[in-house]
């Protein structure tokens, strides 16, 4: 008995303070369990596109779901049925991930991957959007980045990570021209394999850049590109810390100034209603982490509005969450107030490394600028275990002073029966 209290003590103590505290469930829907679903791709047709899963694979990994073994089931849906895909063809199947070699504008829509075993089933969502070359508009499907004049930029062509870059050459081009933008020490712009370098950045830096590589995939060439947009601000922005009071608009009296152009439109600056500035976020060790950067602005404007993160003042591809973190799902959506702009940001995996990280929401119109950041903290989980701990030390106190009392117990009256029995049996 002595024996299974202290194997059970050992047992509480182990489970306790050697294990991470527990994941939130995930929900179930059909039979199978659902991830997160992944930030929504948008490419263009003729170019090689490989649609992976991070926030899928995530998930069976924090959770050792899923064997180095495990079949994985890459399906699109078509109305109420599912079309799968096999290791040939134009569309292929690899593992985890999906291959177009090349795209096709009706590769849009919305793809499932499923690994099923006997008892478990899990399954993750992406969306893609593959936009035909006459109807595509670059800047909607760019990369917002941020530089400031006097300082230098670097950043790497971003979303590659699923290509074999060893033998491609990428290339930068500006503002959509056909001609390569050459390395230069002499050039205010230097360019190399896969960065683009731009020393004591000036205005006239800004504009839409082009990164564009030529992949080899089964022995035959296919390009990929990527478009980003970038920003330049002057040296010392004003950048408010609190929202505008929008509700205050309505009921004012118009002034004099105002009165004399009454065609004069006055462009209201974005307002970030979501995050509010200075949140701290708390999440568990390996769990994903999801933020939507909400932005109320002027639906003439909400186009042109740029909503973006950043992470400890870099872009995410430029940041050392590269690879685990991803920003888009771009959407607009019609409020009462005016129009809703919303750029949605997915870590995949929070790590201890990640505590204290700064996440900072920028948007930017002609209006005007906003940004506001919040900061990332792996969850005290003390306290629960505090109190698993004070319970299991009942349970165990409990097995103890059981174990005790059935050890000691009094015996005097089962003695005294015995003893009068045998009286009575001599007698």
């Amino acid at each position: 008995m002595v024996r299974l209290v202290l194997i059970f003590a050992i047992a509480v103590m182990d489970y306790v303070y050697g294990r991470p505290p527990p994941l939130p469930p995930l929900p179930l829907e059909d039979g199978c369990y659902v991830a997160s679903e992944e930030v929504m791709i948008f490419r263009v047709e003729g170019e090689a596109i490989i649609l992976s899963f991070p926030m899928f694979m995530s998930v069976l990994k924090v959770r050792k779901i899923a064997p180095r073994t495990a079949k994985y089931f890459i399906t699109k849906h078509n109305g109420t049925d599912g079309v799968a895909y096999p290791g040939e063809g134009r569309v292929q199947q690899h593992d985890k991930q999906l291959w177009f070699l090349p795209a096709q504008a009706s590769d849009s829509g919305e793809y499932t991957c499923t690994y099923r075993n006997e008892t478990y089933c899990v399954k993750g969502t992406i969306t893609l959007h593959v936009f035909t070359l006459s109807s595509v508009d670059l800047e909607k499907l760019s990369y917002p980045i941020f530089a400031t004049v006097g300082k230098d930029l670097r950043y790497s062509c971003p979303d590659l990570s699923d290509f074999n870059r060893t033998d491609g050459l990428i290339e930068w081009y500006k503002n959509s021209s056909s001609t390569v933008a050459q390395q230069s020490r002499g050039s205010s712009s230097l360019w190399d394999t896969g960065v683009l370098m731009i020393p004591a950045v000036k205005q006239n830096h800004e504009g839409l850049y082009t990164c564009q590589l030529s992949v080899l995939i089964n022995n035959q060439q296919y390009k990929v590109s990527r478009a980003v947009l970038l920003h330049v601000q002057s040296a010392d922005p004003v950048v408010p810390t609190t929202a505008p009071d929008v509700s205050m608009t309505s009921n004012q009296e118009p002034t004099a100034s105002s009165s004399s152009t009454p065609h004069s439109h006055v462009i209201p600056p974005p307002v970030i209603v979501s995050p509010v500035n200075g949140t701290i976020l708390e999440s568990l060790h390996g769990a994903g982490l999801d933020l939507f950067c909400k932005v109320l602005t002027d639906c003439q404007m909400s186009d042109s509005t740029l909503v973006t993160w950043q992470v400890n003042g870099q872009s995410v591809e430029s940041s050392y969450l590269n690879g685990r973190a991803l920003q888009g799902g771009r959407s607009v959506t019609r409020v009462s107030e005016g129009c809703q702009v919303e750029m949605r940001l997915v870590v995949v995996a929070v790590k201890e490394e990640d505590a204290k990280t700064e996440l900072k929401c920028i948007t930017e119109n002609q209006g005007g600028k906003q940004e506001v950041f919040v900061q990332l903290y792996l969850e005290d989980s003390t306290f629960t275990w505090l109190v698993f701990g004070a319970l299991a030390a009942s349970c165990f106190l409990a097995v103890v002073c059981i174990f005790l009392y059935v050890l000691f117990k009094p015996k005097r009256k089962k003695k005294m029966d015995y003893f009068l029995a045998r009286q009575n049996s001599t007698f």
